[in-house]
């Protein structure tokens, strides 16, 4: 039912933005894609086909995922898989079928554009979300 076609972005949570810019942006030459109010909190940065997104920790979306890195804390707010076009309400029911708990499908931006995606969770507690093919192409 799903066929993965490439890992589509990765949001890393930060307590050094700046850093992770001149490390990502700079060093490794990953231009900015895209930023949004700093209030929210999301800088991303184009890496390829695939995007890394970028999070601080002190933001309304870095707040999502706890406490700043750490030993103890997480980095990583998840990954996005892209996958092949399917039936949304298929996949809902495919994921349902096998206990997978989501939240239904949502418009959200990727390194393809805008498009429908569905969040779920790995054995371990990673999130991954699931991205179809985007509806605005960037």
């Amino acid at each position: 039912m799903i066929e993965v076609q490439a890992i589509d972005h990765v949001v890393l949570r930060t307590s050094k933005l700046d850093e992770m810019l001149v490390f990502y942006r700079d060093f490794l030459g990953c231009p900015l894609e895209r930023q949004l109010d700093p209030e929210v909190g999301l800088v991303q940065l184009r890496a390829g086909s695939g995007l890394i997104d970028l999070v601080p920790v002190d933001s309304e979306l870095g707040r999502l995922g706890g406490g700043p890195p750490r030993q103890d804390g997480r980095n990583v707010d998840h990954i996005c898989l892209a996958i092949s076009a399917v039936d949304t309400q298929a996949l809902l029911s495919h994921l349902d079928g096998a206990g997978i708990s989501h939240q239904g499908f949502a418009e959200r931006y990727g390194a393809q554009g805008f498009g429908p995606s569905v969040y779920i969770n790995d054995p371990e507690g990673n999130v991954v979300e699931l991205k179809l093919p985007p509806t605005e192409p960037v």
